[in-house]
């Protein structure tokens, strides 16, 4: 084996906190090694010692893109690199690709790669455009990447964005690449895209690291999975050798059922309606574009689709936290289009936002704090205006036991959990709202797989005991999981209501790409869901601005 990484013994120590414990991780040269493990267990600290944004405590870290060598006694030859910044990692080889893409959006895709590398003419006094543009088509034919150089990355899609990464940190001489969560923001398509991509690098003798929670993507793309647990490796296998379920296992200590039992749902009457709903960004651009569906009580209704596509505004709309320009929202057969978040609150709404440090939790706060949010005037924690502090305490330690958020400590900063935990708090606060009507938005984003699991578990849970559940998520294993029926969106609207059991994952990935297949198991379509293609196919007529009721009989 030609090792092109080893961290050798990486101990990483916080105030309070040993994220990483004597880690030993081999990566061989020309590979795609996946990195798996719990929220906590230390793999983004990991990387960020390999990437030179943390200096360990104890341990060292070896970097050769060409391999590293061995003396006759079989120890490391080369010496242990010292990364002081990403700046030191980048010129030894080390590039990294992170989850939120740091793109300029106005400068094209040339620009962006060569940004404060440019070559330069007329002595250095002025950046060599059109050098820069060769530089860019000689390295996208070189690696079979497609990217336009004079396109400006605001008109191009994530999968371009994320190989523009790509190729911006091979501009810089990257033999070694990190990715955060590379799938994420991707469609199916996408995602077989970017594993073309890495095939395409690794074939040129790059060697790939990436993060993720996905165990069937690990499975497809990597060769070797190292898997962390509370800090420490805990196993490395060649993925050949191994199963979905072993490295579940690994991840969580304990045997894992991966398959959500989802029994039948019974549904009742409407309660949360969404009719003719349009709204629009900080932009001024439309984002929802006349959008109708209902979820009713005891079923999980999902919404797919690609990041950016209006789901962010929809959710606002629907939990109050953004006015829409046209449309109304009724929950339980009341309007509340015009009610503020505390108001749906008290009519039994619960909300798990999408992004859990702007919306979900106070970051200065401790957890008793933010325990009681959004229900800080009211019982059984508020009476005549005063906070029952010893009631909120014992309401915040009940969610710490229940979801295992760690550190187990009520009077800890919310800013000093990390994301899974913070997101699990949340989820606990949330479902402990006894809501009638749970809005959750990615519930399980950054949420290691035993807690997903349990999350999953709970929401079929509140769906069993009559509660509707609108599930939004970029995880198509997740909706197609969970989701009694399932709405697909694409540019601001809702391309289709299709039935999650039947629609294959190509059928999916099309239509979040905008293209419509004629031959989609469609679900049991209701007032606005999709009344205009409903009733085309019963042979009728739908004037414009008139909404269809279409039902089985």
């Amino acid at each position: 084996m030609t090792e092109a990484v080893r961290l050798d013994g990486i101990t990483k120590r916080f105030p309070g906190v040993v994220a990483n414990d004597d880690v030993t991780l081999s990566v061989e040269r020309g590979t795609v090694h996946a990195l798996l493990g719990e929220n906590g267990a230390g793999k983004t600290t990991l990387m960020n010692v390999l990437y030179g944004l943390y200096e360990p405590t104890d341990g060292d870290v070896y970097v050769d893109g060409d391999g590293l060598t061995y003396d006759d006694d079989g120890a490391i030859a080369d010496a242990p690199r010292r990364f002081d910044s990403p700046r030191d990692a980048i010129d030894a080889g080390v590039g990294m690709i992170h989850q939120h893409f740091m793109l300029v959006d106005p400068m094209t895709v040339a620009e962006n790669i060569t940004l404060g590398n440019e070559p330069r003419k007329w002595g250095g006094l002025a950046v060599d455009r059109e050098a820069a543009r060769e530089a860019v088509i000689d390295l996208s034919e070189r690696y079979g990447f497609d990217v336009e150089p004079e396109a400006t990355i605001e008109d191009v899609g994530v999968g371009v964005q994320q190989r523009v990464e790509i190729l911006k940190a091979l501009y810089r001489g990257a033999e070694v690449l990190i990715l955060d969560e590379p799938t994420a923001v991707l469609t199916p398509q996408e995602v077989e895209d970017l594993f073309e991509v890495l095939d395409e690098l690794t074939d040129a003798g790059k060697t790939v690291i990436f993060i993720t929670h996905k165990l069937g993507e690990a499975l497809e793309a990597a060769d070797e999975v190292t898997v962390l647990r509370d800090g420490r490796n805990v196993g490395s296998v060649e993925t050949a050798g191994t199963t979905r379920e072993e490295l579940a296992e690994l991840m969580v200590g304990r045997e894992v059922v991966l398959e959500t039992d989802t029994p039948p749902a019974t549904p009742g009457e409407p309660a949360l309606t969404v009719e003719g709903v349009t709204a629009y960004d900080d932009r001024d651009v439309v984002a929802v574009d006349d959008v109708s569906f209902a979820v009713r009580e005891g079923e999980v209704f999902g919404i797919a689709g690609v990041d950016g596509n209006g789901q962010s505004e929809l959710v606002e709309v629907v939990t109050g936290l953004h006015e829409p320009a046209e449309g109304r929202v009724e929950l339980a057969g009341r309007d509340v289009t015009g009610a503020s978040r505390r108001e749906r609150t008290r009519k039994g709404m619960a909300y798990i936002p999408e992004d859990r440090q702007e919306r979900g939790l106070v970051m200065e706060f401790d957890l008793t704090e933010n325990g009681v949010l959004g229900s800080q005037h009211d019982p059984p924690f508020a009476e005549r205006g005063r906070l029952d502090w010893s009631r909120a305490d014992d309401h915040a330690a009940d969610i710490v036991e229940e979801y295992d958020v760690r550190p187990a400590d009520t009077g800890a900063a919310a800013k000093s959990l990390s994301g899974g935990n913070q997101q699990k708090f949340i989820v606990g606060r949330e479902f402990a709202r006894d809501p009638a009507c749970i809005v959750a938005s990615h519930p399980t984003r950054g949420v290691d797989i035993g807690s997903t699991e349990f999350i999953h578990d709970r929401l079929v849970d509140l769906r069993d005991d009559g509660r509707a559940v609108l599930l939004v998520s970029s995880k198509l294993d997740e909706v197609r999981g969970l989701a009694d029926r399932l709405a697909v969106m694409y540019r601001g609207r809702v391309v289709d209501v299709v039935d999650p059991d039947e629609v294959t994952e190509e059928q999916l990935g099309l239509m979040m790409a905008g293209e419509g297949p004629e031959d989609v198991p469609r679900a049991e379509t209701l007032v606005g869901d999709g009344a205009d293609r409903a009733a085309d196919e019963a042979g009728a007529t739908v004037p414009d601005g008139v909404d269809a009721e279409v039902t089985d009989d």
